[in-house]
């Protein structure tokens, strides 16, 4: 019997390399761990499934799917052409993700499928949004103080925007070496908001404030629904250009929803082109999170690092800090308008949509069971999706090379 044979096909197998590096087994279990989560608990499933998933792929052994060492350095100093040649399957399906292709195309399905006429009958709403992005900033002081680069402290801040495509785009441009911890973070604390958010908003308002009924808002004509993405997109762009690509795809999806010749257009925009970039993009991201990774000097610049541990509580806290300033500005608001005004519905100013503003919805409904936020709540929520853009697009203005 030829034993040599059985010896190559043993040396050839993932078996060999399997422990090697003891990331690799804990990253494997990583990510079955997240598939139970998505499938199981239903935690943002449509994204934690491609994620873990990919993660899964990347990080069993002799896989060849997936080379973040030809990603690494200057965007413009990659070998594009070298990775449509060497690259394994993920490699060339990242770049789309490398190239900001994904996280704009998500933000036209966005659009398309967002109504933005609670925040058009309540301008007001803006600044809730606006007030919700305490988090991103918050966390990039935190980070710097953490020793983290500024462009590193730039992406880890847009955690707090609760927007994965957005912290996806910032992060491939500032420090694409984070994006693994950087999405995990983002996707899994965007399921985690209605654990998250309730216990803050309970403590930062009274009972009298959770009862507040407010009145229904005003119609929006269809003529404003129409010029309205128009008009947001050449305001936001001529004041950060660098936004473009993501506010141009939300307002265009949006304006495909809205101007009522594009009916087919919308349809796709919403399901089947939305559908196939989350796939595209959460089988990718995930493939980048790879438990050993070694770096100039051999050290490990992979997933399982201390940098990844600051992220993850760094994300916390981001997410945190954008609820308090939404429901810090959502009681200015009840003061202002003299009790017109539920102060929960500033915690949907953080840009996960619709999540958030169910979230006001069910805390105001315990207080209140005949009380209806979920529209007063998308408003402010609508214009988280606008203010953590607009944040990404001040990061990379600031931080951009």
């Amino acid at each position: 019997m030829d034993y040599s044979r059985i010896l190559t096909l043993w040396e050839m197998s993932g078996f060999v390399g399997l422990f090697q590096h003891w990331e690799t087994p804990v990253m494997l279990v990583i990510a079955c761990v997240l598939l139970y989560l998505a499938i199981v608990k239903k935690f943002e499933p449509l994204l934690l499934v491609g994620i873990a998933f990919g993660m899964l792929l990347a990080n069993l052994p002799f896989s060849d799917l997936m080379h973040m060492e030809l990603f690494r350095g200057d965007p413009a100093s990659v070998d594009y052409m070298a990775i449509l040649h060497k690259g394994g399957l993920l490699d060339i399906l990242y770049l789309g993700v490398k190239l900001g292709i994904y996280p704009c195309l998500i933000f036209m399905g966005v659009g398309a499928m967002t109504d933005f006429g609670p925040l058009m009958a309540r301008p007001s709403s803006l600044i809730l949004g606006a007030a919700a992005q305490l988090g991103v900033y918050a966390a990039f002081l935190l980070a710097l103080f953490l020793g983290f680069m500024p462009n590193e402290a730039a992406s880890i801040g847009i955690i707090g925007g609760a927007d994965g495509p957005t912290a996806i785009f910032l992060t491939t441009k500032l420090a694409p070496h984070l994006l693994g911890p950087i999405a995990i973070a983002a996707y899994s604390y965007m399921a985690l908001i209605p654990l998250i958010q309730p216990p803050i908003m309970m403590a930062l308002t009274t009972k009298t404030e959770r009862n507040v009924v407010m009145k229904q808002d005003r119609a929006v004509s269809r003529s404003t629904r129409i010029v309205f993405p128009i008009a947001v997109t050449i305001a936001i762009v001529l004041i950060l250009p660098a936004v473009a690509p993501l506010i141009g795809c939300l307002m265009l999806g949006n304006l495909f929803r809205e101007c009522g010749v594009t009916a087919r257009l919308s349809d796709t925009t919403q399901n089947a082109l939305m559908n196939i970039v989350t796939i595209f993009l959460a089988t990718t991201v995930g493939a980048t999170s790879i438990g050993f990774l070694p770096g100039e000097s051999g050290q490990n610049v992979g997933f399982l690092s201390l940098e990844t541990v600051k992220i993850i509580i760094l994300g916390l806290l981001a997410f945190s800090f954008s609820t308090v300033g939404g429901v810090i500005f959502g009681k200015i608001m009840y003061r202002i308008t003299g009790g017109k005004v539920n102060p929960l519905i500033g915690s949907a100013g953080v840009s996960a949509v619709p999540m958030a503003a169910r979230v006001s919805q069910l805390v105001g409904q315990r207080a209140n069971p005949s009380n209806f936020l979920l529209m007063h709540a998308m408003g402010p929520n609508v214009a988280g999706v606008i203010g953590s853009a607009v944040a990404a697009g001040f990061l990379l203005s600031m931080f951009g090379r």
